[in-house]
């Protein structure tokens, strides 16, 4: 039986010690300068400072015409225009590109075959030759017919009548963006894990619906900055309609400065306009690309006004610290 004398008592516990302040002889941790890369920056804003003054002190550009064409009804008119071809263009391009990419992944060689020969003679030729082609087409064709084959025809159409210059822009330009939207949406499609289809397959999913569920979207993170290109590049390539007499933003503002002779500033309306448009765009794309990165990774890219506000925290937490630091030396002068 052991006694209560025989009991060594427990040691109290004693609250953790505090760390003590640094005192003023602790040497203070100073960052690496980058002297290099300020410098660099320095240059960098120098040189971007000297272009700007140069174009903005240049009176040949003209800026008060610049103004004064720039929302003029003509010139609106122009980028309307544009902006519907280029929807018009990548819708269609786009549907008519997936089912290429499909048939191109199919397992019947006379599919494959087709789709490739496409593909290879459309990119093959240059825009601006399949534009000319398709408005001269009527040399050709002269009239386009329905009925039977090898037999009576029911309607006949005037190929001049049946394409005028707008129609084969969008002919045109659909045709040649088909090419590759079919070759970016095959490359989606291939960068999709096989292990993919094949569970889908394991759950007794169909082929068409494994595609359009699982497939299409997990494709749509390598289909969409490509996409985005396109789209810019189309709506810049849109320009080139203007040979055909279509009244698109560049054509406008040509028919403009035809006739007051002030080539620079209408040409600077045009590109202004472009670059708008182009940054609406881009915007887009981004958002649209963060969307789709939602299941690809844990934290989601910053978008330019978070990564703003990182960047101004980081500064105020270093004025802070460096505030603090400079005045540890005096409190404890105090002490």
């Amino acid at each position: 039986m052991v006694t209560p004398s025989e009991v060594t008592p427990a040691p109290a516990t004693q609250p953790p010690k505090r760390a003590s302040a640094p005192g003023p002889d602790v040497p203070r941790i100073v960052p690496r300068r980058h002297l290099g890369r300020w410098a660099t920056a320095a240059a960098a804003l120098l040189l971007f400072a000297m272009v700007l003054n140069s174009v903005v002190r240049n009176d040949a550009f003209q800026w008060s015409v610049v103004g004064r064409y720039f929302t003029t009804a003509a010139v609106l008119d122009g980028l309307l225009l544009s902006l519907w071809l280029t929807a018009v263009v990548m819708v269609l391009g786009f549907l008519l590109g997936t089912v290429l990419a499909v048939m191109r992944l199919s397992a019947n060689p006379v599919l494959r075959t087709l789709s490739w020969g496409y593909v290879w003679i459309f990119r093959s030729t240059p825009l601006l030759v399949q534009l000319l082609f398709w408005f001269n087409i009527g040399a050709l064709y002269p009239t386009l017919g329905l009925g039977m084959p090898f037999g009576p025809q029911f309607l006949t159409v005037k190929t001049v009548n049946l394409l005028g210059p707008t129609l084969t822009a969008v002919i045109g330009l659909t045709l040649h963006e088909t090419a590759y939207a079919a070759e970016v949406v095959r490359g989606g499609i291939l960068s999709v894990d096989p292990g993919q289809t094949e569970a889908a397959q394991a759950l007794g999913l169909s082929r068409r619906r494994t595609l359009r569920r699982i497939v299409v979207p997990q494709a749509m993170r390598s289909i969409v900055p490509t996409a985005g290109n396109m789209l810019i590049g189309t709506l810049k390539g849109t320009s080139i309609v203007s040979v055909l007499a279509v009244h698109d933003l560049l054509y406008s503002v040509q028919l403009i400065y035809n006739q007051t002779y002030q080539v620079i500033p209408l040409l600077m309306v045009a590109t202004l306009w472009y670059i708008a448009v182009t940054t609406v765009l881009s915007a887009g794309q981004f958002h649209v690309e963060r969307y789709y990165a939602r299941g690809d990774s844990r934290t989601l890219p910053p978008t330019p006004l978070q990564r703003l506000r990182g960047h101004l925290t980081a500064v105020r937490h270093r004025l802070s610290a460096a505030t603090a630091a400079d005045a540890r030396p005096a409190i404890g002068g105090d002490r």
